[in-house]
């Protein structure tokens, strides 16, 4: 006997869990990344480029650059209704939103949240309309995990910054009109904010990279690099500047991860109900209904963590730690329902006419950016303990 199939979402019916608002917001983000992206999605993967100049300004019409900031252009949205956003355009890939991400999250937040009303004017309006692209610079070669041993150094020169150093797997570098900074002065830390056409910066591409093919990744070299004191964002002078701007980026990938998540078991639902099999729908066995339920349980999960920690971040109340248990749990599970829907898939999901190892693929790096699963791991072992376990002890 066969039924109508019911999507994975609509196994607990989470709709019902929101606004006519954010539905509104998730269907017309969802429209356009149906119309404007999935369709080459692809072709860019396969090349390993992505169009940023020509997205860019798409992206900021729809209104998705720095959508959860207020003023200077921005869209002002909840918080849950930037997740939303964010879940929609990684349905169609991680690179499209790690592209929306590093613009509002990382570079456009730094300067709404530490910089000066000047700053804020200048460069706010042009990122959000997707005008002018920013990055930032905070990882290294040899600072990752533990950006306190950054070695990029800022020295005052009057009323100059000199900034000598590398960054290294920055998103947008390659393309960016804006770099936001990061080095270490004799007083700490410092952010800049840097016109990619000044003397002394450049950003060479990296290439032959297996996963995140469809995003733009590079370095920053910075050798001698002025900029002028009014550059230096003014209200931070620690690591905390960087790291809240972190958070940001992190907050985005708890929903961005379940959109590849859900688009690859969709793909893969569609594929097995068409699949013959021993004159049967590979739908039809039992070993197949089995990995479809225990997916679509997982990912109905992750979906409730995530709408509970939007909640949490629309009501001022959402922790680090908090942040780390929805991109820690997000990630792996995306990861591993990616893996097994390509299994469902057979010799078809190898290759790029079916999603799931696409997916699964930019999840690699997913699961790794904005602070490993090891990393996350920590910042939940010491919420839970009150003991700081990220250095050893001797």
């Amino acid at each position: 006997m066969s039924t109508a199939p019911t999507a994975p979402f609509d196994l607990i019916v989470v709709d019902s869990l929101l606004t006519d608002d954010e539905r509104l917001l998730r269907d017309t983000v969802a429209d356009f990344a149906t119309r404007e992206l999935a369709p080459n999605i692809a072709g860019w993967y396969e090349d390993g480029t992505l169009p940023v100049s020509d997205l860019a300004p798409k992206l900021g019409d729809l209104g998705v650059l720095g959508m959860h900031l207020e003023g200077y252009g921005c869209a002002g949205a909840s918080a849950t209704e930037y997740g939303l956003a964010c879940m929609e355009i990684e349905a169609v890939d991680s690179g499209l939103r790690s592209l929306v991400s590093v613009q509002g999250s990382l570079a456009m937040f730094a300067i709404h949240h530490w910089g000066s009303e000047e700053q804020k004017e200048h460069y706010l309006p042009g990122m959000a309309a997707g005008s002018t692209v920013g990055c930032f610079g905070l990882t290294e070669p040899d600072a990752g995990s533990d950006p306190a041993n950054m070695r990029t150094r800022a020295t005052r020169d009057g009323d100059d910054w000199v900034l000598t150093g590398t960054k290294m797997w920055i998103t947008n570098a390659p393309v960016a009109d804006v770099a936001v900074v990061w080095a270490r002065t004799e007083d700490g830390y410092a952010g800049f904010i840097v016109d990619t056409d000044t003397e002394g910066f450049s950003a060479p591409e990296i290439t032959r990279k297996l996963s995140l093919r469809a995003s733009v990744t590079g370095e920053i070299v910075l050798d001698g690099c002025r900029v002028p004191d009014a550059r230096r964002l003014p209200h931070v002078h620690s690591l905390r500047g960087p790291l809240t701007c972190l958070n940001e980026a992190r907050y985005g990938i708890i929903f961005g991860a379940l959109g590849a998540a859900r688009d690859a078991l969709s793909t893969a639902l569609g594929y097995v109900s068409t699949r013959q099999v021993f004159d049967s729908p590979l739908s039809s066995f039992q070993l197949t209904q089995a990995k479809l339920a225990d997916m679509a349980v997982e990912l109905d999960k992750s979906y409730l963590l995530a709408l509970q920690l939007g909640r949490l971040k629309d009501a001022g109340e959402l922790a680090p730690h908090q942040i780390s248990v929805g991109k820690l749990n997000s990630t792996r599970v995306a990861l591993e329902i990616t893996r097994e829907c390509r299994t469902l898939l057979g010799a078809s999901g190898i290759t790029l006419e079916y999603s799931p190892l696409r997916h699964a693929n930019n999840l690699e790096s997913v699961l790794t950016y904005e602070g490993t699963a090891e990393m996350h791991q920590l910042t939940i072992g010491q919420a839970l303990t009150g003991e700081q376990a990220f250095r050893n002890r001797s």
